[in-house]
């Protein structure tokens, strides 16, 4: 089996990716800032870096942050990857980053180029949305009385868990380029997916519609982060947030 190494391992898609690769029998480092035996933070690099990829032949590239920083470390993962001969690097980005001129997305897609410019062979999967993303983006809103949305939005998002395994069962591969996108079972409103949070949670809400202006604004207003022809996940965002909040329950 392969040994692999995961940046961002401990992360909301990092660690199913690992779950995934360890229960297939692969030998998996996690690397991320604060895990030893391999702590090391991509946008410093060092030898620490070389280390974790010492005999590695593939790496899935998980780790990420918006407060910057991703095409650094992205520099330093691809230099210390070409070293080490890694033979397969493997990256998560987001439908629409070519399409979407919304900062974080410009970022992801030089992350892209750069893995595609890297020598080395490579995988890049764009998925929708998480789950996760609209629950904490709903609970931050839904503190105050009156909870904005950006008007004439939709979303399609996909569970995490089904993004892990197709990343994972990639990485088991050989490289193949830019591989099929992976969106959610269902393009939604921004309000739908709201009342269904705020149902989950047992709360009321008002719900009010904001206009936005910007080329990021419109272009997600166009739909252009979603992929309707490639919505191939199965898990709803109701079904997500009963299990959420079942599992909150139980700790209780």
């Amino acid at each position: 089996m392969t040994t692999i190494l995961v940046t961002g391992g401990t992360g909301t898609l990092g660690r199913p990716v690992v779950e995934r690769l360890r229960a297939d029998g692969h030998e998996v480092r996690v690397l991320s800032r604060h895990t030893p035996p391999y702590a090391v933070d991509l946008r410093e690099g060092g030898s620490g870096l070389d280390r974790a990829l010492d005999g590695t032949g593939t790496v899935v590239h998980c780790a990420t942050s918006a407060r910057g920083g991703d095409e650094q470390a992205a520099r330093n993962l691809i230099a210390a990857a070409r070293r080490a001969g890694v033979q397969h690097l493997v990256y998560i980005s987001i439908v629409g980053v070519d399409r979407v001129p919304f900062p974080y997305y410009r970022t992801k897609l030089a992350v892209e180029r750069q893995i595609e410019d890297s020598g080395t062979g490579w995988t890049v999967l764009r998925a929708t949305q998480f789950h996760d993303l609209l629950f904490r983006l709903f609970q931050g809103l839904s503190k105050s009385p009156v909870m904005p949305l950006p008007a004439r939005v939709k979303d399609q998002p996909v569970e995490v868990r089904e993004v892990a395994d197709r990343l994972a069962g990639l990485a088991q591969g050989a490289p193949t380029g830019r591989a099929d996108d992976l969106a959610g079972p269902e393009i939604r409103t921004l309000p739908s997916l709201a009342r269904a949070y705020l149902d989950a949670a047992g709360r009321r809400r008002a719900l009010v519609k904001v206009p936005l202006r910007g080329a990021a604004y419109e272009a997600f207003r166009a739909g252009g982060h979603l992929a309707p022809e490639r919505a191939v996940g199965t898990r709803t965002f109701e079904e997500f947030l009963a299990e959420r909040f079942a599992a909150r329950a139980g700790r209780r």
